[in-house]
């Protein structure tokens, strides 16, 4: 008799452990996968919903949080984790995987580039975010404080925007955290694309980190960007490359059963600089994205709506073009090409 109580009371305190983790109105149990709305509700502009699936591993694991759709016209990713939902198994699964579908629905129904149609917001300018503020930028408080707050690591699923042409790339930040920069130089590797830009830019503090990766690290918590597509395409190809490039972070980090698939032709870069227009008026590109160039190679030309010529953009120094604008109009501000150096060291 007393053995059962033991037992019993073994039972009852695996039930009070086990509690649901919750994001938004996703709240699955070990071993289970939810997918639900974190709500933003309506403020100073109109609310919106941010589509999200849980998938929480019966073992225990780290808890890697994917976020795409943050610019909702990059659409690879948001295919990708489609896949990764489908085929994920949560009864063998390590862990605990957070996935954002489409991080920026206003963008994403009104296929903008970059700027939420209600706010004219970047998402990916206004992070932590804020509680009462724009629609972006609630969003931004609701997944960090959802999401980017309970990971353990993260990465920011990009791919090049409606208007980019862009060979697939991963931004690597380096703060200067040997721990963190370690871990998050194994996560740019491990998800597998050949080149990796190596990204200085400096850490600010928690209440204005502007991006997302920048939000995870400045709490602590390796983050990757990676840019997967181009051009608006949902193609197979790209989509592949995501899906395939979270698969092996996964195994990376012993969540999924298999060996990392090793990544031994990686073209690193570094001082990743991006080449903004001035005015508004129609690009002509010059090059095409992965060309490499000399310095003061002839990137592109704006012409005003007439076709006479503005500017020229040169390449500030010889390298790889990441990207280059692939569709004709540009506004005052926006880059029109993205050139950075092959870092020999």
């Amino acid at each position: 008799m007393k053995t059962l109580s033991l037992i019993l009371l073994g039972v009852c305190c695996l039930q009070v452990m086990a509690e649901p983790l919750q994001v938004g109105s996703a709240a699955p149990m070990p071993g289970q996968m939810a997918s639900g709305n974190i709500n933003i509700e309506a403020a100073i502009d109109d609310g919106t919903q941010v589509p999200v699936t849980v998938v929480r591993g019966r073992y225990d694991g780290p808890v890697l949080a994917l976020i795409a759709g943050t610019h909702g016209y990059e659409y690879p990713p948001i295919t990708a984790l489609h896949r990764i939902r489908q085929s994920l198994d949560s009864s063998s699964l390590r862990g605990t995987v957070i996935m954002v579908h489409v991080a920026n629905m206003p963008s994403f129904l009104g296929r903008t580039i970059y700027y939420s149609p209600v706010d004219g917001e970047n998402l990916n300018r206004v992070y932590p975010g804020k509680p009462d503020g724009t629609v972006s930028q609630r969003i931004a408080h609701a997944i960090t404080t959802e999401v980017i707050d309970k990971a353990d690591f993260l990465i920011d699923l990009h791919s090049g925007d409606g208007n980019e042409a862009l060979r697939p790339y991963v931004y690597m930040p380096v703060t200067g955290s040997e721990p963190l920069d370690a871990a998050s130089r194994e996560l740019a590797v491990a998800f597998g694309l050949d080149h990796i830009v190596i990204d200085r830019r400096p850490l600010t503090d928690m209440e204005n980190s502007l991006y997302t990766d920048h939000t995870a690290l400045v709490r602590g918590i390796p983050a990757i960007t990676t840019e997967t597509g181009q051009l608006g395409s949902n193609d197979d190809h790209w989509v592949d490359l995501a899906e395939n490039g979270i698969w092996n972070v996964m195994r990376h980090l012993d969540m999924i059963d298999g060996d990392p698939v090793p990544n031994d032709g990686i073209t690193w870069l570094t001082d990743g600089t991006v080449i903004r227009t001035t005015m508004d008026g129609i690009f002509i590109a010059a090059v095409k994205d992965g060309y490499h160039v000399a310095e003061g190679a002839l990137l592109g030309r704006l012409v005003d709506y007439f076709g006479d010529e503005l500017l020229e953009f040169r390449a500030p120094f010889a390298g790889v073009v990441n990207y280059v604008i692939g569709t004709p109009p540009v506004s005052e501000g926006e880059p029109v090409a993205m050139v950075s150096k092959i870092h020999r060291d």
